[in-house]
Formats: C-alpha cells, sequence, structure tokens
C-alpha cells in the first residue's frame, strides 16, 4: 500500500489547513496509509478540551483519523515549547495526557523516517 504524509505548521482556528488536512487523509485512507506530522503551532491541534465556538473542533476531527489507521505524530521540541509534555507511560494510546487517544509526541526522527517512507508528502504551510 502506498503511502502519504501531509505536515501542517499551523495552530487550529487560524487557518482552515486542519480541516483541509482531514479531508484529504479522509479521502486518502480509503487507498493509503496516512502519515500527519504536527510542527510548529500544530501541535495545539489535538489537545483535549477545546471548545471552538465558530469552527468545527479540530482536535476531534484528527482523534477520528487516528481511530480510523492515521498515524498523527507531534515533534516533541514543538510540543515541549508548548507545555505538552510526552510521558513515558502510553496513555489510551497516547504518550501525552492533553492529547487524544493514538496521538503521539515524538521527534523529528520519526518524521524522516515517514518522509523516506512516502510515496507522496503534502505540506500545508504559510
Amino acid at each position: 500500500m502506498k503511502t502519504i504524509t501531509i505536515i501542517l505548521t499551523d495552530g487550529p482556528y487560524i487557518s482552515e489547513y486542519a480541516e483541509i488536512a482531514c479531508k484529504l487523509a479522509e479521502n486518502a485512507l480509503k487507498r493509503y496509509h496516512v502519515n500527519i506530522f504536527l510542527y510548529l503551532d500544530a501541535v495545539h491541534i489535538p489537545k483535549k478540551g477545546q471548545n471552538p465556538s465558530f469552527f468545527t473542533n479540530a482536535g476531534e476531527l484528527f482523534s477520528e483519523l487516528a481511530e480510523k489507521g492515521a498515524v498523527i505524530r507531534a515533534c516533541a521540541r514543538c510540543a515541549g515549547a508548548r507545555g505538552y509534555i510526552p510521558e513515558e507511560e502510553i496513555i489510551e494510546g497516547s504518550n501525552c495526557r492533553d492529547y487524544f487517544p493514538e496521538i503521539k509526541i515524538t521527534s523529528l526522527y520519526e518524521l524522516s523516517e515517514m518522509l523516506t517512507k512516502s510515496d507522496r508528502v503534502i505540506s500545508l504551510s504559510r
């Protein structure tokens, strides 16, 4: 099966990139393995407890993608700088208690592996 990797840099509710990535990933999951890497402010996307009043809850959208098989990872340095700390113990498939299940904080080395194994890469950033 071919692989697509999507890289996001914008946080939720700043642009429509999170929703665009979700739509792309949702359709791609029908025929591809999908990786999503959250970099810079995009590490805010999978935070539990967000309650946007005029927007779709991006964290819930990404949680649904993870449940459907998308591999979603957040940059450790970016996450740490923004207060998201990885735990040693995995909690419901996640290593961060602030994140939805199945979404993990990881290093840029995993991004490198994702890119190496990808047939296509989509970068949504400004």
